[in-house]
């Protein structure tokens, strides 16, 4: 493939700031024999500048990125108070007793309800194992022998505390709104509903693996959804529609926003609701208290379910709200539409719309494995990220695991050195500059937040593409179809000094994608991509001229 040409503003000086650059003939020379005079020494020195520039002007005019600051919150925090509280301590002892009759209520209720589902299953063709899409509804008395199971929910509900629960509104006729959203706090919020409406509800598909979940799930005749994968969200929409349009299938109950929060935020929604373009019904679930906070967030589920038999009681309020309508405009439909319902929902439930999304609980949950303290300092509000730069959750993760690699400091901070070190370069004047350009706000030391920002922001600009395959034309040897090890130091030998051989050979094994010891053009372009910054490296090499660093 022929080399790309030279786009013009790649004449920007990479290190106009702190080098100098000689008269082309002279700098040719230089860059053959690999050696400076005195005197360009002495003229690097009396230019040298200590200004800041833009390592990555040559991609284009735009500006360095500045992040819009992330919003001070953790929507994903169980707020409890620790095991160290004395009164939580005085209260679990006091009711022992009363946990261990909860206990067996639960595992009554679990059990009566879990033979009626079976009992209300078998014989049905449409649910041997797992719903299929186009099944026909429930029939009418198996849905009443439902009601068995559902009665045993509202006393698995009094098992937990929840000895009344206070309802303000009730729900619309199916016929007005036939798909339900609610914020999503904790597992009884689908408890509750499923005894309230018994609708049908959108789920991951590994829930159908769980014992005694699966089955009972399956009776709601369940949407089956692997978030991750484009055509099972797509089918999901489908049957989220058909369902919704038939007025013999129970209403369709989605939790917009995928995953469970504190319930003092509302993470962004997913579209999955709002497509079929039917009119919903918010329905907003708070749990009010004063010493235990029953979210469902960095807390397991066995210290949870704990913590709740040992309360004398849990206060539960599920308010249904105005149907909301989607908007008139088709193209407007899903985004605005669910736009309108998160600020219906968040006003009423007094709390603060975010741009955090499941992803950020992924993330948070990765950083939290790796033994990093402060993990919400890892999220990055991906739907923010995700809109503004096309990052996708995958990308995110990624560039998490390099990200854990150097070194985060317990604030979720990494300095320059630790950064570098991951590719086996030094704190040169040139991994200084691509180094501050991350650092927004001027703390010698970055955020995995302004690590994506900044690699998401390198990667869209218009140049970037073009300029990575030229700079692989301008690395390798006329007439090959491969970068050496050599080579790649000979390259960098145009912007900066190269690193010893260990660290060397680290940034070879970086390009080196496949591990077949050359660099091809698509391992360059691949690793161009995974860390786009690193086409700084070769802009000397690009502009055809020589910068001599002061070290």
């Amino acid at each position: 493939m022929a080399s790309s040409p030279t786009p013009t503003s790649l004449s920007t000086p990479l290190l106009s700031d702190s080098s100098i650059t000689t008269t082309t003939t002279t700098t040719r020379g230089v860059a053959n024999g690999h050696a400076y005079t005195h005197g360009d020494l002495s003229a690097a020195e009396d230019a040298a500048s200590v200004c800041e520039a833009d390592p990555f002007a040559f991609l284009s005019e735009d500006h360095p990125p500045r992040s819009r600051g992330p919003t001070p919150a953790d929507p994903f925090r169980n707020n409890t108070p620790g095991w160290g509280d004395a009164y939580c301590w005085v209260r679990a002892l006091l009711l022992v007793p009363v946990a261990a009759a909860r206990l067996v209520l639960f595992g009554l209720a679990i059990a009566i309800g879990y033979a009626a589902t079976w009992v209300a299953l078998r014989g049905w063709t449409d649910s041997r194992e797992r719903p299929r899409e186009g099944a026909g509804p429930m029939p009418a008395w198996r849905r009443r022998l439902m009601w068995v199971t559902r009665i045993s929910a509202r006393c698995i509900l009094f098992s937990f505390g929840y000895h009344w629960i206070k309802r303000k509104g009730k729900p619309a006729p199916r016929e007005l709104a036939p798909i339900v959203v609610s914020n999503h706090v904790s597992y009884i919020d689908p408890i509750y509903f499923f005894y309230e409406l018994f609708p049908t509800i959108v789920s991951s598909d590994s829930h159908d693996s769980i014992p005694f979940v699966g089955t009972i799930i399956r009776a709601m005749q369940v949407i089956y959804v692997d978030r991750f994968s484009p055509a099972s969200r797509k089918s999901a929409v489908n049957e989220i529609k058909r369902k919704a349009a038939g007025n013999s299938f129970p209403r369709v109950l989605l939790f917009p926003e995928g995953t469970t929060t504190n319930g003092r935020f509302l993470i962004s929604f997913q579209h999955g609701a709002f497509i079929p373009g039917y009119p919903v019904q918010p329905v907003v679930v708070c749990y009010p208290h004063v010493h235990f906070d029953q979210s469902w967030g960095n807390i397991s589920l066995i210290t949870l379910m704990f913590k709740m038999f040992t309360q004398f009681h849990n206060f539960m309020e599920v308010e249904y709200l105005p149907i909301v309508y989607p908007p008139e405009i088709k193209q407007e439909n899903a985004l605005h539409f669910a736009e309108n319902t998160s600020y219906a929902m968040a006003h009423a439930l007094n709390a603060l719309p975010t741009s955090y999304s499941y992803a950020d609980s992924m993330i948070a949950s990765r950083a939290a494995e790796a033994g990093k303290a402060n993990c919400s300092n890892y999220m990055v509000e991906m739907a923010w990220v995700k809109e503004v730069y096309g990052v996708t959750t995958s990308d995110a993760m990624e560039l998490l695991e390099h990200f854990l690699a150097m070194n985060p400091d317990s604030d979720g901070r990494v300095k320059a050195q630790d950064f570098w070190a991951l590719f086996g370069l030094d704190c040169s004047p040139l991994c200084k500059k691509i180094f501050h350009y991350f650092d927004f706000e001027k703390k010698e030391s970055i955020t995995f937040r302004q690590f994506v920002v900044g690699c998401a922001h390198i990667r869209k600009q218009p140049l970037f593409e073009g300029v990575c395959e030229t700079a692989f034309e301008k690395c390798k040897v006329p007439g090959t179809s491969d970068i050496s090890l050599a080579q790649l130091a000979d390259a960098l030998r145009s912007s900066m000094l190269p690193p010893a051989d260990d660290g060397m050979l680290k940034l070879f094994e970086t390009f080196d994608v496949d591990d077949d010891d050359k660099i091809s053009k698509e391992d360059f372009v691949a690793c161009l991509a995974r860390f786009p910054f690193l086409i700084a490296l070769f802009a000397g090499r690009i502009n055809g001229e020589v910068y001599i660093e002061i070290v």
